[in-house]
């Protein structure tokens, strides 16, 4: 299975020759030409995490791929047609198989409403929580991690590294960092997790890893 992200907090993976898209969103170059796409999950409604030019781009190139998402993606992309997912569901499509875990996203601020998400393990090897520090009840091969974000400490990641124990880690959701802040992130996330003996990986946009 071949993992490529790409900006901020879209995942590209592919198995047998199939692609998964999870969220691509606005700060994301767009995703123009990307053919074989089975299935795209969407974690929230957000627009650094989907945008209507993105799937339509998607979906003109692979206009049968599946759009999966929790009920406020549905709601909030009502010109397309999603499939509801939520905690505890597993579906598969294609060469792909995807167990949810999680419901809320982060609190940002109490003024602020807390809206749906759902993290996506795909293939039982990799674990992508959207916009929450959901520890799921399944063991993580490699976990995306983010890192830079309204609602996060990165005290915090490195806690949510130590509490789902993967066997390797890679820093995602960085756009809203400079440079220099996402080389000390990453510094701090590579610690955290070879304290536990794990692999750390940093992956900048467009570059791949065999999971």
């Amino acid at each position: 299975m071949r993992l490529t992200k790409l900006e901020h907090a879209c995942l590209i993976v592919e198995e047998s020759g199939r692609r998964l898209v999870i969220d691509p969103g606005g700060f994301t170059s767009p995703l123009v030409g990307l053919h074989d796409v089975d299935v795209v999950v969407i974690t929230h409604e957000h627009g650094d995490h989907w945008s209507p030019d993105q799937l339509r781009e998607i979906l003109a190139t692979s206009p049968g791929a599946l759009i999966v998402g929790p009920p406020g993606v549905a709601t909030a992309a009502a010109d397309f047609t999603v499939q509801t997912v939520a905690e505890g569901d597993t579906i598969e499509v294609g060469p792909f198989t995807l167990a949810f875990a999680g419901s809320r996203h982060a609190v940002i601020h109490e003024s602020l409403p807390v809206i749906d998400n759902v993290g996506v393990l795909v293939n039982g090897r990799l674990f992508y929580p959207g916009d929450a520090l959901t520890v799921p009840g399944f063991p993580v091969d490699t976990l995306a991690v983010p890192v830079g974000a309204p609602w996060l400490k990165i005290s915090e990641a490195m806690d949510y590294v130590t509490a789902v124990i993967p066997a390797r880690t890679f820093p995602t959701h960085e756009g809203t960092l400079s440079e220099v802040g996402l080389r000390s992130h990453a510094d701090r996330i590579k610690g955290a997790t070879e304290a536990l003996g794990s692999e750390a990986l940093l992956l900048r946009p467009h570059e791949s890893v065999e999971l």
